[in-house]
């Protein structure tokens, strides 16, 4: 049965712990045998501890294996149809063997501080409300540790059994905010009060404290106190000390006795009501019934807030009587849940703010990147502005050859008008020649297209850079293929240049032809013939561009 498995896991585990002859985790399945036959005598069931042989093929177990083997070959032959007290007097059973085989791993404690009573019952309490841990570095490894809020829980009921006052006990803060397990050791050594061990009589009343707490968390006591009850035979009202379980109420003449006066097995067909008095007075003592069929029984408190508690405790009392769990047990699964989802929630806003926190460096970081960007962005924009201030004073000197140019251009047509009286002599020279200003004009015209685009290319890239920063880069690209344009332009019109001087080196060539012509032709004045002379065409075409 896994429920009965799950409950005594930890004592077990204990158990493990003491057969081990080093810290490797693994036990020989020699001692495991005897374990096991024990636990299995205590179930009626007699040579399962022989399986053990058969069950894999190594000489020694870790504790997970164990427990595997206990559930699929010991606890599985359980029915599942068990009572709580069954299983509740399975456990006390197996706690037992259990004690009996790790008890001699507390040897040490001051005897004289806990009897062997008090402290098996402080075992039964750590194994209710410890957990088993594995450990992350090895899995043969596992531990069994109380989480120190439920030790809290313990030192509290404690300190108040003993009527003493927690709230003055600073030394049992760290409990509230640590998260780290404690031993059954370390456990014991926190329920030590040093400060109050000298005190008349405290070893009796440690021990009355921890077996008040036993009955409470062990026995599953929901509550217990004095309560009148009606007889049968006589029916007066007699008062007895009641102690209420999940699945029974249980009754004494005194709180100190140990023999019952009687008990009420309690299951989910009894029902708990108040007695309202028919006269309407306020009676002595404040009546409830507990009914199941045809059965009745007659309870009272001795006053009101009492008997709300009783009718709270006994209605609590049978929802769990039909459960595989006791009251105390469930409370300890609730507070553990609870637990894990507060660390659940703790982790995930350790993420948010690890999140938070990331994202805010990565918006620092970009944050700087821009400041960079930005100033690198500003310095590369005054280079920017240097360039284009360069290239504004480069444009102003060709617009300063263009109006040389003009000029050369004006000159030229003039003399083109003073020799049109020859042009009848040279008319293959001239077509020649208007051939070739045709070409200077399309080049003139080309360098102009060429100049206003750059004009405009610089306008846009003024109006760029105030827009956008970012685009410096391509202007500044654009700026300096317009560079090399303007210093091909400036190589064709050196190659120009060059070409003209070459027709004036021709001049002279081309006069002593005219002078040799002259017996045919009639004589020209001194002057044209030098006009004519320059139209004389050179063995290469000169072109040159020449604007407008």
């Amino acid at each position: 049965m896994t429920t009965l498995l799950k409950n005594v896991t930890n004592s077990i585990w204990h158990a493990f712990r003491a057969l081990q002859q080093d810290t490797s985790g693994f036990v020989g399945k020699s001692k495991l045998k005897v374990l096991t036959a024990n636990i299995a005598t205590l179930l009626d069931l007699y040579g399962v501890e022989r399986g053990l042989d058969h069950f894999r093929s190594t000489a020694t177990l870790n504790f997970d294996h164990y427990l595997y083997y206990l559930g699929q070959e010991v606890f599985s032959s359980l029915s599942n149809e068990l009572s709580l007290s069954a299983l509740r007097n399975y456990e006390t059973k197996i706690d037992e063997v259990c004690w009996l085989v790790c008890r001699k791993d507390f040897e040490l404690v001051d005897v004289s501080y806990y009897k062997q009573d008090a402290l098996y019952q402080l075992f039964r309490i750590f194994c209710l409300m410890a957990d088993l841990y594995s450990d992350e570095m090895d899995d043969n490894q596992f531990t069994v540790k109380i989480h120190p809020s439920e030790a809290l829980i313990v030192v509290k009921q404690l300190l108040n059994s003993l009527g003493l006052d927690y709230n003055n006990e600073e030394k049992y803060d760290y409990l509230k905010t640590s998260d780290d397990g404690l031993q059954f050791n370390d456990f014991l050594e926190v329920l030590r009060f040093k400060d109050y061990s000298k005190v008349n009589d405290y070893a009796a009343s440690i021990c009355e404290a921890i077996r008040d707490i036993y009955q409470t968390l062990i026995m599953d006591v929901i509550k217990k106190g004095y309560l009148y009850r009606r007889g049968y035979v006589l029916p007066t009202f007699r008062e007895y000390f009641f102690v209420l379980q999940p699945c029974e109420l249980s009754y004494y003449k005194h709180h100190t006795d140990k023999d019952t006066c009687g008990s009420i097995s309690l299951d989910s067909k009894f029902m708990v009501k108040p007695s309202i008095s028919s006269s309407g007075r306020t009676e002595r003592v404040q009546k409830f019934t507990l009914i199941s069929g045809d059965r009745t029984y007659e309870l009272g408190a001795q006053d009101h807030k009492t008997r709300l508690q009783w009718i709270s405790a006994l209605q609590l009392a049978i929802t769990y009587s039909t459960g595989r769990e006791g009251f105390q047990r469930d409370t300890v699964n609730r507070r553990k849940q609870q637990r894990e989802l507060d660390l659940r929630k703790r982790r995930e806003e350790e993420n948010m703010r690890s999140i938070h926190l990331k994202q805010l460096q990565e918006t620092s970081v970009r944050l700087e990147q821009e400041k960079l960007a930005r100033l690198a962005a500003e310095s590369q924009a005054r280079q920017f502005q240097e360039v284009a201030r360069e290239d504004s004073r480069r444009v102003a000197e060709l617009e300063d050859v263009k109006l040389c140019l003009e000029k050369m251009l004006e000159d030229e047509i003039q003399a083109k008008r003073d020799e049109e009286i020859v042009r009848a002599l040279q008319a293959r020279v001239l077509a020649e020649e208007w051939e070739k200003r045709e070409e200077l004009e399309s080049l003139q015209a080309e360098q102009n297209v060429l100049l206003e685009q750059e004009r405009q290319k610089r306008i846009e890239f003024e109006h760029r850079q105030q827009e956008n920063e970012k685009r410096f880069k391509e202007a500044e690209q654009k700026l300096r293929q317009l560079e090399e344009e303007r210093k091909k332009l400036d190589r064709e019109l050196k190659q120009a240049r060059q070409k003209i001087q070459l027709s004036e080196d021709n001049k002279g060539i081309v006069e002593a032809k005219l002078q040799a012509m002259a017996p045919t032709f009639r004589k020209a004045p001194d002057f044209m013939i030098r006009r004519t002379q320059s139209f004389v065409a050179s063995d290469r075409p000169v072109v040159m561009a020449i604007p407008r």
